[in-house]
């Protein structure tokens, strides 16, 4: 099943000490992850709320990932306010588990930054200047 997930720079840094294999455990107050099922949801999201958060570093990140067809079933749609917002509830604890059931690399297929953003996106890897591969060779 292909998911996305909107995330702030902070976010985006622990996925990458992952090697873009695992999103961080939740946070106290965060009882669910919730990845959606439609890229634009996404968007809207990393756009529109990422931005202007401060604890997101006033920058939004588009993810795309793939998770085992079969597990992702454990986990029931969500509408969260219209059927153009559909998520999926995975319960925090069932975070570690649900990581092992990604199927491949978590990538970044969009990045956008609010006015006060601090830092540069490399427009080809969408990624934080600091966090862009280093060269092969």
């Amino acid at each position: 099943m292909l998911l996305f997930r909107p995330i702030g720079e902070a976010e985006l840094r622990l996925i990458a000490a992952s090697g873009f294999r695992a999103f961080p455990p939740r946070l106290v107050h965060q009882p669910i992850f919730y990845p959606v099922l439609d890229r634009d949801y996404a968007v809207q999201i990393a756009r529109d709320w990422n931005t202007n958060d401060e604890a997101s570093g006033h920058a939004g990140f588009v993810t795309e990932f793939d998770v085992d067809d079969e597990f992702a079933r454990r986990y029931p749609v969500q509408d969260a306010g219209s059927r153009a917002h559909r998520e999926l509830w995975v319960p925090a604890e069932d975070l570690p588990e649900f990581n092992r059931h990604i199927v491949g690399s978590i990538r970044v297929t969009a990045a956008f930054q609010g006015p006060s953003f601090a830092g540069s996106i490399d427009p080809a890897t969408l990624l934080p200047v600091d966090l862009r591969p280093a060269p092969a060779g």
